[in-house]
């Protein structure tokens, strides 16, 4: 008979004995070679990662558009022999690929981490003897024995024992312990809490409920914003460069220049062009911003996350330890027959044992305001909870040696001990029913003396709180344009009551009602996606609910942040824009996020993001500022040429102008910048045209200057040639403040020291140069220095008033403009039917 794995789903649907045909197994286990010949046909009860050979990795940092403009350009420095630019190109080149690789080597560990949340050992039973071997070498049809403290090895269909109680927070998210009897299946990856079963192993491997989460995790992932928004830049410079230098050289071969001195020319230029730099400029950027994310408890584990922070708009949090404290607490105690609520609370703890340490158990003694009033008590005999009677029982002995027997357990079979009156049974009914229906778990309490009539005492409630911070972050999120969905395990009701607490709102939707069975997030119909773009949270979430919830939200449009701790959340966190695993996370949930907080809370994740806001600030001044010296260079010096027939700036000027420009320009990682009160992302029309602007004028100012040193002060050649240089060279950081705000350049923030001081030091040294020259190049008097900065002075308020009316234009054009539009109509509209 060909025997097959049975899914969890299916074998919840069979009996054991059905099983155990579909199975070709009994109850005495298999037999080794039986044994061994299923692990050859199912392979091992382990997850098998697909590797990539790292040499190959890094390789595929060498294959892009603006890696194979910087090849082209150290072959053609090789071809021309210019040895020196050959070794800076590739060494820029190798720099770049080295950091890209190793960001992405610490984070790609997520399997790993899953695969060490499984049991090493399992006892089974082989050829009718009970062993211990390896969890890897089980496989469908093995019988297993699980007890206290085990963690489950495999997909199971419980058969023989009284109840096991399992702990499966981390793989779906339910907050409590649950009951498991013979009949029902536990999952691979739980750990038994209590009690003692055998059980028949019904899947192994990939084909577990745990596998199939980690598939998911290795499926997961959202291509990065900031990785596009480079290409896109790249290609913009890179298209721009290669059509100027396609003029440029057609027109001096037509004048019938030096091919090879037109080579050597145009390949400077081109390489000066191109934004070699770019990359490991924006990846020191971010790698500073991680350093002070780290200093407020949050690691980043992927740079490239902290530009998708910045624009997170909507943040899915996991409940249960997120926003809650995972940790049950009493809540209101109604009381009927007790005298008051400490007494109601003192026999629940009666009817418990410390020792036990059961989640139930511990809070009820906790309600204690003295435990040590538990010492006036002897407990002779304690029966623990089990799923057919539903309660605890205890034997106690008083100080007066009186004898009693409480108990505390469902509501409903305590009420069915007691003798209580139409009236008593109603209001207990409606106590249990209004405190179900906020999310509150209950217990009846009862005693009895001497085995007489069964007194009811009252209904204790439990909870698990809130974080004492989760109100406050999500009120703050909301004043950064950040909307929080709560996602968790647990039922309707009790996310529907957290969400109230915290102010989420109340459209908690159950996962089974947006997902139906076997519909994944890329089949989802409109109306689907439009419900969970909605909702203020989901209750009764599966793995594969939250990771479809995140794709559902991302091809929406939104850039979307999944916090979490459990196995049950790495899915969702690897295919989230930003992964975000909390304090006490699990290694799974560590190594598929982005970021990880080492600080209980969800607090510190506001201060993530207002770091990653600012850093977003830093990179897309640089970017402004990168693309405004291509277009001001690539323009001027092209059309100089054309129209003057000489070179207005020379090869080893050019290489002189990208050190004293991009070298010193790192320091922009140190800027000072303004926080955004929304949230941002790459806006390529609004980067381009700023830059384009920008670019112009300073193509339009550097040709005044061009006609000042020719027509008005006569400089031969030679000289106008380092005029132009010291003009390029003091005007490039100038524009820089003018391109790190959208605002006013002279308004706070001011530029950090580090910036400003390498501004001011690298145009020190390029004017010293320029007069004392060391033979290298044409002197310029200090009379023709001062009025190139006199001259660039002035025009830096020009590039700045032209700054700010596009910025206008966009803002007026813009979807802010549209969204103030949109709401004046509404109004309009609003007050037009009240009238």
């Amino acid at each position: 008979m060909t025997v097959q794995q049975i899914n969890t789903e299916k074998a919840q649907n069979l009996n054991i004995q059905d099983l155990f045909q579909l199975l070709g197994t009994s109850s005495q286990g298999l037999a080794e070679d039986e044994a061994q010949r299923r692990l050859d046909q199912f392979g091992p009860n382990a997850l098998v990662e697909k590797k990539i050979n790292p040499a190959l990795k890094f390789l595929s940092y060498f294959w892009g558009p603006i890696p194979w403009m910087i090849e082209i350009a150290a072959i053609l420095s090789a071809v021309v022999q210019h040895w020196d630019d050959f070794t800076i190109i590739m060494l820029l080149l190798i720099f770049n690929a080295s950091i890209g690789f190793w960001q992405e080597h610490k984070a790609a560990n997520a399997l790993e981490a899953l695969k060490a949340q499984l049991a090493l050992q399992a006892r089974v039973r082989r050829d009718g003897r009970w062993k211990e071997i390896a969890t890897a070498s089980l496989v469908p049809g093995d019988i297993i024995r699980i007890r206290l403290g085990d963690i489950v090895p495999a997909d199971i269909k419980l058969f023989e024992g009284e109840f096991l109680s399992v702990d499966q927070a981390a793989l779906t998210g339910e907050s409590l312990p649950v009951s498991k009897k013979p009949g029902d299946v536990a999952f691979s990856g739980s750990v038994a809490k209590q009690g003692e079963m055998a059980a028949l192993v019904v899947s192994t491997g990939e084909d577990t409920f745990f596998g199939r989460t980690a598939r998911l995790v290795q499926t997961a992932g959202a291509a990065s914003h900031f990785q596009k928004a480079v290409l896109r830049i790249g290609d913009f410079l890179i298209y721009l460069s290669l059509g100027l230098v396609a003029v440029l050289v057609l027109v001096q071969l037509h004048r019938g220049a030096s091919v090879l001195e037109l080579v050597q020319f145009a390949l400077i230029l081109t390489v000066a062009s191109i934004p070699v730099a770019m990359p490991a400029v924006l990846s020191v950027t971010m790698a500073m911003g991680a350093l002070t994310l780290s200093k407020i408890q949050a690691i980043v584990s992927r740079l490239e996350s902290i530009e998708e922070m910045a624009g997170i708009d909507i943040l899915c949090s996991d409940k249960t330890g997120t926003l809650t404290q995972n940790k049950l607490t009493l809540g209101e105690a109604v009381v009927f027959a007790a005298k008051d609520d400490q007494e109601l609370i003192l026999w629940g703890a009666l009817a418990s044992k410390e020792e036990d340490r059961d989640p139930i158990d511990l809070a009820v003694i906790a309600g204690l305001p003295d435990a040590g009033i538990l010492s006036r008590y002897h407990q002779q005999r304690f029966i623990p909870f089990d799923p057919v009677s539903k309660r605890t029982e205890s034997l106690i002995t008083d100080s007066r040696n009186q004898t009693f027997t409480v108990a505390k357990g469902a509501p409903q079979v305590i009420i069915g001990l007691c003798r209580l009156t139409p009236d008593e049974s109603a209001r207990a009914e409606k106590t249990v029913n209004e405190l179900a229906a906020r999310g509150y778990r209950t217990l009846g309490v009862a005693r009895t003396q001497n085995g007489s009539v069964w007194e009811f005492l009252g209904i204790l409630s439990l909870y698990d709180p809130p974080r004492e911070d989760s109100a406050a972050t999500v009120a703050n999120a909301k004043t950064h344009g950040i909307t929080i969905k709560m996602v968790t395990g647990d039922n309707v009701a009790i996310g529907r009551e957290v969400s109230r607490q915290l102010g989420l709102g109340s459209n908690i939707q159950p996962a089974d009602r947006l997902f139906r069975k076997g519909e994944v997030s890329e089949q989802l119909s409109t109306l689907a996606a439009a419900q969970i773009e909605t909702a203020d949270g989901y209750a009764q979430v599966f793995p594969e609910h939250k990771y479809g919830i995140v794709k559902a939200l991302q091809t929406k449009g939104h850039i979307v942040g999944m916090t979490g701790d459990g196995v049950n959340d790495a899915p969702a966190i690897k295919q989230a824009d930003v992964g975000i695993a909390v304090s006490g996370a699990t290694d799974a949930a560590r190594a598929a996020a982005a970021l990880i907080l080492t600080a209980p809370g969800l607090s510190v994740i506001i201060n993530a993001v207002e770091e990653a806001r600012k850093i977003f600030e830093r990179m897309n001044s640089y970017a402004i500022f990168r693309i405004t010296e291509t277009i001001r260079i690539m323009f001027f010096v092209v059309l100089a040429m054309i129209c003057y027939n000489f070179y207005p700036i020379t090869a080893i000027m050019i290489i002189l102008l990208a050190f004293f420009n991009d070298v010193p320009i790192m320091a922009i990682a140190f800027d000072n910048t303004r926080i955004d009160p929304q949230p941002v992302s790459w806006d390529m029309h609004r980067v381009l045209t700023v830059s384009t602007v920008l670019g112009l004028i300073g193509v339009g100012e550097t040709f005044g200057l061009l006609i000042i040193a020719q027509n008005w002060l006569r400089l031969d050649v030679v000289q106008v040639q380092t005029f132009i240089f010291l003009k390029l060279a003091v005007a490039g950081h100038l524009t820089l403040f003018v391109a790190r705000t959208p605002c006013f350049f002279l308004s706070r923030p001011f530029p950090a020291p580090a910036l400003l001081w390498s501004a001011v030091v690298t145009k020190i040294l390029a004017t010293l140069f320029v007069v004392y020259p060391f033979g290298i190049i044409a002197p310029l008097t200090w009379s023709q220095v001062g009025l190139v900065w006199g001259y660039c002075l002035v025009w830096v308020f020009v590039e700045d008033v032209a700054k700010l009316m596009v910025y206008r234009h966009l803002d007026m054009a813009g979807p802010r403009h549209q969204r103030f539009l949109g709401l004046l109509k509404q109004r309009l509209t609003h007050y037009a039917h009240r009238s």
